[in-house]
């Protein structure tokens, strides 16, 4: 029996995510399904940073922002269906982003639901389908592909890195 879980507030979410303002884009989920999709919600207001220059007459959500927002869905989506929290040691990095596509410009009173589905989890990368609506309509969609890693993993890399003949 598949379980359709419901409701992250904002206290939950930053457990699962280390951003802070201005950067959690997050302001809460509506539904998960653990290894399968997320729903989440990004109310973007008056008040945000970014419209104090972006731009000061016509206030636009920046899209790299909006792709943001999806990919700290989809790391929320990753920790719990991995079924744990990060620690101060864990971060999850972008590995890449495809066909991203922006279909509408998104300002303030909009609010940015989000739709992440797991598309495969392969070698420690996770690949996602992301779009984002406002009001029913499409605002952006994409490809992102993401990877979990912790420092100790950097550690160990820079290491290799450096043990690593020249020209090897």
């Amino acid at each position: 029996m598949e379980t359709i879980n419901k409701s992250l507030d904002i206290n939950q979410i930053k457990q699962y995510l280390p951003h802070r303002y201005p950067m959690l884009l997050v302001d809460r989920v509506l539904t998960w399904e653990s290894g399968k999709t997320i729903t989440a919600i990004k109310n973007v207001t008056a008040n945000e940073e970014f419209f104090n220059g972006h731009f000061p007459n016509k206030p636009v959500m920046p899209g790299v922002l909006m792709v943001e927002a999806m990919a700290q869905t989809a790391a929320i989506l990753s920790f719990l269906t991995m079924g744990q929290k990060p620690d101060e040691n864990t971060i999850v990095y972008f590995a890449g982003i495809d066909a991203v596509r922006f279909k509408r410009p998104v300002g303030p009173g909009d609010q940015l639901k989000m739709e992440v589905e797991i598309l495969r989890i392969a070698r420690g990368i996770w690949k996602y389908k992301a779009i984002a609506t406002v009001d029913g309509q499409l605002a952006v969609e994409a490809e992102l592909m993401c990877t979990l890693r912790t420092t100790n993993d950097e550690a160990k890399s820079a290491v290799a890195a450096s043990e690593t003949p020249a020209g090897a």
